[in-house]
């Protein structure tokens, strides 16, 4: 078995699917698959009982949502230095703990509000300059999202 320490981690093992290979350098690991390989490590971390450490809570945000802190500290309505102290001295909030939680695992089971919800806070650039415009139909109010152009 392999001690698998991506981003910090150090209570991940690998059975298999990495071959160890000499290089220039020295000796490498190659990982098959290592998209799904982060997946599957971040689903195990939704459904670890007890609270995430502060390093598990870093993975999901960078590994799993590929989210900035400054990301996650909009989506979750703190500040950016909150996202900072949890990951640090791994004291994440209940609240915090099962929200990140939830977010993931519907993000990667394919809900469609909740990918374009963290889509939309990880591409920051495109939210500014951008207005809201909403349309009556019979069916009910329908927003969309529009670029302003600067004149």
């Amino acid at each position: 078995m392999l001690r698998y320490d991506d981003g910090g981690l150090r209570n991940v093992w690998l059975m298999n699917g990495y071959e160890i290979k000499e290089t220039p350098y020295g000796k490498g690991t190659a990982y098959k698959d290592v998209e799904g390989l982060t997946r599957a490590i971040c689903l195990a971390l939704t459904k670890k009982h007890g609270k995430l450490t502060g390093v598990e809570f870093r993975y999901l945000r960078q590994s799993g949502l590929m989210m900035s802190q400054a990301a996650l500290a909009k989506l979750m309505g703190v500040d950016v230095q909150s996202i900072a102290r949890w990951e640090k001295t791994g004291q994440v909030p209940k609240y915090a703990n099962k929200l990140v939680r939830v977010v993931y695992c519907a993000h990667a089971e394919g809900n469609l509000a909740i990918k374009r919800v963290v889509e939309r806070i990880n591409d920051v650039d495109r939210l500014l300059n951008q207005r809201i415009v909403l349309e009556s139909s019979s069916a009910g109010w329908t927003p969309r999202i529009e670029d302003v152009e600067h004149a």
